[in-house]
């Protein structure tokens, strides 16, 4: 890490496409100083808004919770990868230590997942019933960063099929307790079943959103409920359809049939003007450092170059609530790439250039 003085860098700033010299003193750009020790760091290329996962699990791996090394181990591979910020959509780790750090990335937490009963991925998240509902939503709004997240849906082996987790009642009361803490909610969501009751409820955001059909996407632009698609682990769903074949077949034909049609319908939703965002789904089946790849799988269902970058950087952060410019005052994180990202999405699996919190990162 290098920290001295004031650091100076050149190159094309995006959104905006101008040449700019930026300062970064103290972790924070600041304006260009009259007189000071100033080091170039850098000279050419593209400066990037730090990038973000906005699906993302620091402290879990498929068994459950994590150890602090590999928590650190995970935080260190999005940082690589240039993903400065994250949201982390549930894990059942105590990560608070990595705030402490300033050589990791931001974390901005959804607390632990809030699943049905014998509905979830053991050890995961909490596992209750519909009565219980709002009390654990309250509990999680409280220990988390301003997201509260839900299972929406999962294979229910009485019916042998995807259906939704929780009854309507129970969904308005606990969406509307979050949004009175001051909490967004998302729900992880496969299918089409539990979606027009989350959406009556007032819900967020969607992850995955496989099942998101025309008719409800009026309501999803007019009501701005974000989708974070996580495209490299929907390439999961074949296998999972697999897996589950001779003992629930109805349950394997849906996941197949999902599979087919994830990009027909992430690419109409996107078109509709609902908000897309990358994610990646890491710290489950999946490895971290993963964004750049995510980014770019966005180009899939539509988005151009300029659109996908922005859904993982510039407009995610903007949608977390985190400074998405480099005007004084705001933090230094930032990726520089020796060629225009905007134009060939695959540079952004080699920056040239990391830098959080004033820090560059070699």
């Amino acid at each position: 890490m290098t920290d001295s003085g004031v650091l100076r860098i050149v190159g094309t700033v995006l959104p905006a496409g101008e040449q700019q010299e930026l300062h970064l003193s103290g972790g924070l750009v600041v304006d260009r100083p009259t007189a000071a020790d100033v080091t170039t760091v850098h000279t050419g290329g593209w400066i990037v808004p730090g990038l973000v996962d906005a699906h993302c699990h620091i402290g879990l791996d498929q068994r459950g919770a994590v150890d602090k090394e590999t928590q650190e181990e995970q935080a260190i591979a999005d940082r690589a990868a240039g993903a400065l910020l994250v949201r982390d959509a549930g894990s059942a780790a105590d990560t608070r230590w990595i705030d402490e750090r300033e050589d990791l990335p931001k974390i901005i937490r959804a607390g632990r997942h809030i699943a049905r009963s014998k509905r979830y991925i053991r050890n995961y998240g909490w596992e209750i019933e519909p009565d219980e509902l709002v009390t654990y939503v309250e509990q999680e709004a409280r220990r988390a960063d301003g997201w509260v997240k839900l299972v929406g849906d999962w294979i229910d082996r009485d019916a042998g099929d995807l259906t939704a987790c929780w009854p309507a009642e129970a969904l308005d009361a606990a969406i509307a307790r979050a949004h009175q803490l001051g909490a967004r909610v998302t729900a992880h969501v496969f299918g089409e079943h539990a979606l027009p009751d989350l959406f009556a409820a007032g819900i967020d955001c969607i992850e995955h959103g496989t099942g998101v059909l025309p008719d409800m996407l009026d309501q999803m632009a007019a009501h701005g409920v974000a989708v974070v698609p996580t495209l490299i682990q929907l390439e999961n769903f074949p296998e999972y359809a697999d897996q589950a074949a001779a003992k629930f077949p109805v349950y394997s034909a849906h996941m197949r049939d999902l599979y087919d049609r994830r990009l027909e319908r992430l690419r109409d939703a996107f078109e509709a003007g609902v908000p897309v965002y990358a994610g990646t789904d890491a710290g489950g089946v999946l490895g971290h450092g993963l964004v750049a790849q995510e980014i770019q799988a966005l180009t899939e269902i539509g988005m151009s170059g300029e659109q996908a970058l922005a859904a993982g950087s510039w407009a995610a952060r903007e949608w977390l609530g985190a400074p998405s410019t480099f005007q004084p005052g705001d933090p230094a994180d930032l990726v520089v790439y020796d060629e225009d990202p905007r134009a060939d999405p695959a540079v952004l699996t080699h920056p040239r250039l990391i830098v959080l919190r004033g820090r560059v990162v070699s």
